[in-house]
């Protein structure tokens, strides 16, 4: 009997889909990586810039209060998630999941994710979706190549990690999570991957060659966060 192939959670930055418009020449090309692996993969958009954009307005006109950050955000990612539906269409489980908490089966190589309830960023989504369908890997996909220990845009001699605890890993983001946040992975999520023993491997999802090089195991270049 054929082993079933390996199932990933990718989870897929806005900035990559719509960095200022959307990006039809790495859409096409993540599409073609994706069809060239053996692999089944749960994609989760985010929202990225488009996100930031609406909040920013917002705020710009008066208050915006946590909750309705939130829903603007998780409303970016169902557009996003819509658009990589679209670009999958016949290898795609035909319903978009919201709700990374129930029960969710699916036969075809995609399945696609968006951003479900306020309090809950897509990177906790992502989590949630590895616990519910007991997935071991998620691939954290953004436009930084590694984690370092401050941002390395202000500070020369930030420090990069290849590999990086739990532990530590969440000393660096912290606990709380706020809508707009932009941290590699969010810190609620973060403490539940820890829980769950999670392995989740932040790179540049431009480089899609480095990603076939993470999955089949060979030297790459980003960071792994596990036990």
């Amino acid at each position: 009997m054929t082993a079933r192939p390996e199932t990933i959670i990718i989870s897929l930055g806005g900035s990559l889909i719509v960095p200022e418009k959307i990006d039809a020449v790495f859409l096409s090309a993540f599409k073609k990586f994706i069809f060239s692996r053996p692999e089944r993969f749960v994609i989760i958009t985010g929202g990225g810039k488009t996100a930031r954009n609406y909040q920013e307005a917002i705020r710009e006109m008066g208050d915006l209060n946590a909750e309705d950050a939130d829903w603007i955000g998780i409303h970016t990612t169902r557009l996003n998630a819509h658009l990589i539906r679209t670009i999958f269409r016949n290898y795609a489980h035909p319903h978009i999941e919201f709700d990374p908490t129930k029960k969710i089966t699916f036969k075809e190589k995609i399945l696609v994710a968006a951003g479900w309830k306020p309090g809950c960023s897509t990177d906790h989504d992502a989590v949630l979706l590895a616990k519910q369908l007991k997935i071991r890997k998620i691939i954290n996909l953004s436009n930084i190549d590694y984690v370092y220990d401050k941002d390395p845009r202000k500070y020369p001699d930030a420090k990069r990690f290849d590999a990086i605890s739990w532990k530590d890993f969440r000393k660096i983001v912290g606990d709380k999570w706020d809508p707009g946040l932009n941290t590699p992975f969010d810190p609620v999520a973060s403490r539940e991957a820890e829980k769950l023993k999670l392995e989740v491997a932040i790179m540049n999802g431009r480089n899609l060659e480095n990603i076939a090089n993470y999955l089949e195991g060979k030297k790459f270049r980003g960071t792994i966060i596990h036990q």
